[in-house]
Parts: structure tokens; sequence; C-alpha cells
């Protein structure tokens, strides 16, 4: 059951780390001084306040990781 929870919170590590590249860090370079950048090709406008939380969902759920793959590791010995 440990195993599923860990996965789980690995999965949503991944995802959060993709969505924070996607939504922020390649577009980096692009954000203006309020903070948005537009793509023309895709019609999206994309904001830097987006990098923040995605990071730091990313950030949480890879602490939740650490945390129960420590326990699983004290449960085997």
């Amino acid at each position: 059951m440990r195993a599923i929870g860990m996965l789980f919170s690995l999965g949503l590590t991944l995802a959060f780390g993709y969505a924070y590249y996607a939504q922020y860090f390649r577009w980096r370079s692009c954000f203006n001084e309020m903070g948005r950048c537009f793509d023309p090709e895709e019609g999206v406008v994309y904001h830097a306040q987006s990098g923040a939380v995605w990071l730091a969902l990313a950030f949480v759920a890879f602490v939740v990781f650490l945390y129960q793959l420590r326990h699983m590791t004290r449960a085997r010995r």
C-alpha cells in the first residue's frame, strides 16, 4: 500500500514538474514587466506567477515522496 502512495506522489512530482516547464520555464525570457508572455502561434498568454505555483506543488509532492521513501526503508529494517 505504501508503494502505491510513493508512486502516486512521484507521478505528481513529475506532472507538476512538467507543468512548471511548460507553463513557465520555457517562456522565462519572454515575460514583460507585467509578468505576461503571449505566444502568437497558440494564442495563449502565460503568466510568471504560474511558475511559482507549479514549482511549489512539485516541491511539496517531492517532499511527500521522500518522506514515504524514508518510512518505507525504515520499515524494512
